[in-house]
């Protein structure tokens, strides 16, 4: 079908919000980011307190971990694809005994796309815990992380249905009309298994899950003449959170190709305690390479971690990792539940939700995410309404 020329110009018109690429987010849709109040309560918290238990993979902590994953999204976020990658291998140090490794992804994309046509935010975290010491938690490693990728998921979920609901009321998904990549944006949260070396670090030891799902998803082929050509480039931007949920972190700048992206953190860190009073003012100080220049000096592969394989086959990383670590804690069996400070570990979760909301554009739909249940069936209502 080929729309007429009156009702192109029309809709030229309607689009434009929607093509202006990364519109920051206004001082009232930043304040309107939730907090994730009691669910981050280490005993009782709805998404954390869960996760604050041993979970080596294969271990039955690590099958519960997984589990509440599975059952968040079943019951909060049923709208989102779950998928479940798995491998084997044996360690350098455990000898013949083979580990499962079982990589989660949870997808959410605009309803009218296909395979091949959406391109994703990608936000990862690592669930598995260290075999030693024994009974080790790993609440900043990578417990809170993981809790705050969920809170990000819940957060974005009715401001994207929103967005995408207003789409199809302008006509973006009619026949004949190409709205352009830009708009085919979602948003994947992953929670990667077999992070940390049963021994010691090394290439042989470390990142089993990571490993094996960027080679998945490299293989991973879209229909022919789609827009991203298989899964791996399907990724626009890799954020990776570790080591979150101590005081005071500072977290640099690593990969110069993604040194716009921190700059776009650091000044979303810097104006969330003037829009958000409960924010701590010191999360502006988070970020000390925000003044960094393209033309300073770049390390080679930053900090090694679960990026490695997606950045070796071309992805685009962020990595949201402190340095110096938090030695009192980093591999430590004081890194559990009761060592975490909830306050950071709550303004992370509303900074990457809000930054996150930035990438996809939800300016003008974030207010939505701190309805009540009553307008979120007005809202269905209204999606489920076809004026074209």
């Amino acid at each position: 079908m080929t729309l007429p020329f009156f009702l192109v110009a029309a809709l030229c018109l309607l689009l434009n919000d929607f093509t202006q690429a990364y519109t920051k987010l206004s001082d009232s849709s930043l304040k309107a980011i939730p907090d994730p109040g009691n669910d981050f309560d280490i005993k009782s918290g709805k998404l954390l307190a869960p996760i604050l238990q041993p979970r080596v993979p294969g271990s039955d902590g690590s099958a519960a971990v997984l589990k509440h994953f599975a059952d968040f999204f079943k019951n909060d976020l049923p709208s989102w694809k779950v998928t479940y990658q798995n491998s084997t291998s044996k360690t350098p140090v455990t000898g013949d005994r083979v580990f499962p490794f079982v990589n989660m992804v949870a997808t959410r994309q605009p309803p009218w796309t296909n395979p091949g046509e959406v391109s994703y935010l990608t936000l990862v975290a690592h669930y598995d815990s260290k075999m030693e010491p024994e009974g080790f938690i790993g609440a900043i490693d990578s417990a809170a992380p993981c809790a705050m990728l969920m809170h990000v998921a819940r957060s974005l979920e009715t401001a994207l249905v929103k967005k995408w609901s207003s789409m199809n009321e302008v006509g973006m998904k009619m026949e004949g009309y190409d709205g352009g990549v830009e708009e085919h944006q979602g948003v994947q949260i992953i929670f990667l298994d077999g992070e940390e070396a049963f021994g010691h670090w090394s290439a042989e030891d470390s990142i089993y899950g990571a490993k094996s799902l960027a080679a998945e998803m490299e293989a991973t082929f879209h229909p022919a003449l789609s827009t991203y050509h298989n899964a791996l480039s399907s990724i626009s931007l890799f954020l990776l959170l570790d080591l979150l949920g101590a005081a005071n972190p500072t977290v640099p700048s690593y990969f110069k190709t993604t040194h716009w992206a921190y700059k776009n953190l650091a000044a979303l860190a810097n104006r969330l305690h003037s829009s958000k009073k409960e924010i701590s003012p010191s999360v502006g100080r988070w970020f000390p390479d925000s003044d960094k220049t393209e033309s300073a000096q770049w390390g080679p592969s930053g900090i090694e971690d679960d990026h490695l394989p997606f950045m070796a086959r071309g992805v685009e990383v962020l990595h949201i990792i402190p340095n110096p670590f938090p030695w009192k804690l980093w591999h430590q069996i004081e890194d559990d539940g009761e060592h975490l400070d909830l306050p950071t570990c709550k303004d992370w979760a509303v900074l990457i939700t809000a930054f996150a909301a930035e990438w996809l554009d939800l300016n003008d739909f974030v207010d939505a995410s701190r309805r009540s249940k009553e307008s979120a069936k007005d809202d269905r209502a209204f999606r489920e309404r076809s004026e074209l």
